[in-house]
């Protein structure tokens, strides 16, 4: 059994909740840059006086329509600044957040609201409102939803006109370590979501933890553009730690915009999926294909490589600086130009980003950082940092936490940022749970004698095929994806003879790829079993199983004929409902068997 913990633990007191660096931040600092949101062309920023006093006006709006200390309040909206303040204000008011995704469908949010006991909900607009009134006449214990658009935070600002400062106080300091922060519901990728009880101490300690690890970055006067759902700990993690840090955090209004609002904005570093990172690299690349300088590009992106390989292995070649000077001139300038051209840090969380890319980006100068966790880790658990990090690995716990491989192969965590268990559902929190405080993640991972993490698959998602060989999917489908034409993939093969995959392709590069090859007005569908697309996923399929013995490489694969969906194949943070996509197409499935 292997084991390691991270020194240098920020100590956090029990006696402290969430709320109580942002008064003392606001008493020393209160002109200092909080937030900022886009207004035209421009974004505008609140300074840390504004964002407090719209907390406390909203918070006593919380009080005076009758939301008691642990009262439940759901938050269903995309990320966006009232969504920050309303998370402060729930906690100024001794209450619990609940939050509920945009794109969570009328059941889900029927679950969670009555599972979770909200008292109260607010929502971002009229269309987000219609879905909850689907099933708002069986939830009569939700006596207030409020609608973000139609003046949500306006209305309770005046309802709290009458409560006194004092008694704002009061509520506020009567909150401690002990009191639940949040109850944060699982995205489900099997059965219903479990909501994850997660305290005052758990958020703050994480908070600190993470803010320690990555003090290069996570420092007064910086800035980032959050785009990332908040209803995902990730990202609330991020906002909390930004807060008690003294960055400026900004709100992107959506993914389309977010190259033109990078531009504008200039964030320092960035947190993002492993996809935004993907979706960079190929866009870059096509764009360069597009312009006649694709062989120029592929150059610079293997020179890119190099440079990191060889500077992670202690010593870069003057050959590989001498290109890597030229080529940053040519290339690697305008990529960071097209972030910003101030990103030096970018965090990536939620799955694998591979170490392809991960090279690739630390060589045009853009270090990304692996982090790892779950919403039972209050999100982050490892994390790499500028002055230890090792691309392939997630880092090293954040300080004060411990790894463990069990016996098994299973990943263990420990420390201050673990959970309090499921909300209502004691069995499933013993299943999880050790007796001495280890939580039980399900990911399969191994520890090298640094301390630094890998993480290697799912527990439960190990295909054993008919042969008795077992087969981590993960390794195949993240090389799998990082083709460009490919959006989602799923291996498959559990008791079959062989490996096989069901792929799916990106909607946003397939119509230059038709275009190009004589396809144009055809859509996925029309070309599942198309011999020019067939061998364009074949590079991918060949790329994949380089990485595996031949007993784990897959020997066949079949072209969907539409991408997987957030909220149906796909979890909120784009992990594929294994479950979902083996029932909905398990026709394809048994085609590829069929006769062997």
């Amino acid at each position: 059994m292997q084991e390691y913990t991270s020194p240098g633990e920020v100590p956090v007191s029990i006696e402290e909740n969430l709320t109580d660096a942002l008064w003392d931040a606001v008493a020393a600092h209160p002109d200092r840059p909080a937030l900022a949101h886009r207004v035209g062309d421009e974004f505008v920023q609140w300074s840390l006086r504004q964002f407090v006093d719209e907390v406390r006006a909203v918070a006593k709006g919380l009080m005076a329509v009758g939301i008691a200390k642990g009262d439940k309040v759901a938050v269903h909206s995309g990320t966006r600044p009232e969504w920050t303040v309303l998370d402060f204000a729930i906690w100024t008011a001794g209450a619990v957040t609940v939050p509920i995704y945009e794109t969570s469908s009328s059941e889900q949010i029927e679950w969670i609201v009555s599972d979770a006991g909200v008292r109260a909900l607010i929502t971002e607009n009229a269309e987000l409102k219609s879905v909850y009134d689907e099933v708002a006449d069986r939830l009569t214990g939700c006596e207030h939803v409020l609608v973000i658009e139609d003046g949500a935070l306006e209305h309770l600002k005046q309802q709290g006109a009458s409560v006194s400062e004092q008694d704002l106080e009061s509520r506020a300091r009567s909150v401690d370590g002990n009191d639940v922060a949040t109850i944060v519901y699982t995205s489900g990728t099997t059965g219903r979501p479990k909501g994850c009880v997660i305290s005052h101490y758990n958020f703050v300690w994480d908070a600190e933890q993470v803010r320690e690890a990555s003090k290069e970055f996570f420092t007064e006067g910086k800035r980032t553009l959050l785009f990332l759902p908040l209803a995902h700990i990730f990202a609330r993690v991020i906002q909390t730690t930004c807060v008690r840090s003294g960055v400026v955090l900004g709100f992107s209004t959506g993914i389309p915009q977010l190259l033109e609002e990078l531009g504008i904005f200039k964030p320092d570093f960035l947190l993002a999926v492993p996809r935004v990172f993907e979706k960079v690299f190929n866009g870059a690349q096509q764009k360069a294909y597009d312009d006649g300088k694709g062989a120029i590009f592929d150059k610079a992106a293997r020179v890119a490589e190099d440079y990191s390989r060889q500077q992670e292995a202690g010593k870069v070649a003057l050959g590989t600086k001498l290109l890597h000077t030229v080529f940053d001139k040519l290339v690697y300038g305008k990529l960071r130009a097209a972030m910003g051209g101030h990103v030096r840090h970018a965090v990536s969380g939620g799955a694998a980003l591979g170490e392809r890319l991960g090279h690739f980006f630390n060589g045009i100068g853009v270090m990304v950082l692996e982090g790892y966790g779950l919403t039972e880790t209050t999100a982050g658990a490892c994390i790499g940092r500028p002055s230890a990090n090792r691309i392939g690995t997630v880092g090293k716990p954040v300080p004060g936490a411990s790894a463990r491989i069990a016996d098994d192969g299973e990943v263990l965590l420990a420390g201050g940022h673990i959970f309090q268990g499921y909300h209502n559902n004691p069995e499933a929190t013993a299943e999880v749970l050790t007796d001495d405080g280890w939580f039980r993640t399900g990911d399969l991972g191994q520890l090298d004698g640094e301390g630094f993490l890998s993480i290697t698959g799912r527990k439960k998602e190990l295909i054993v095929t008919a042969a008795g060989k077992n087969v981590a999917p993960t390794i195949l489908e993240d090389r799998i994806r990082a083709h460009p034409l490919v959006s989602q993939t799923m291996v498959v093969g559990d008791n079959q003879p062989f490996i096989a995959a069901l792929v799916t392709i990106d909607q946003e590069a397939f119509p230059k790829w038709a275009e190009d090859h004589g396809k144009e007005g055809k859509d996925v569908a029309d070309l599942v079993d198309d011999e020019d697309l067939q061998a364009e996923i074949q590079k991918a399929i060949d790329d994949a199983n380089a990485a595996v013995s031949r007993a784990e490489s897959i020997r066949a694969f079949r072209i969907l004929p539409d991408d997987f969906v957030v909220g149906v194949e796909l979890s909120q943070k784009m992990s594929v409902k294994r479950h979902v996509v083996a029932e909905k197409y398990s026709h394809v499935i048994d085609e590829i068997y069929a006769g062997s």
